[in-house]
């Protein structure tokens, strides 16, 4: 899935990206960083919410 496909997927479900971040315990510029692709989400908090959103296969530590 990309960056893009899970913005949709947000805005179909009706969700903003402030919303997800509140229900997953992210940080909400961290959600913004990875739905926007200026972060690939290699490492920490960002890997982790790449997984949940589905732009990544792993684990979600």
């Amino acid at each position: 899935m990309t960056p893009q496909e899970a913005k949709q997927k947000l805005i179909e479900s009706g969700v903003t990206a402030a919303e997800y971040a509140r229900r997953n315990g992210f940080k909400y510029t961290q959600v913004i960083a990875v739905l926007n692709g200026t972060n690939k989400g290699r490492y920490g908090e960002a890997h982790r919410i790449a997984v949940a959103l589905g732009l990544k296969q792993g684990e979600a530590t």
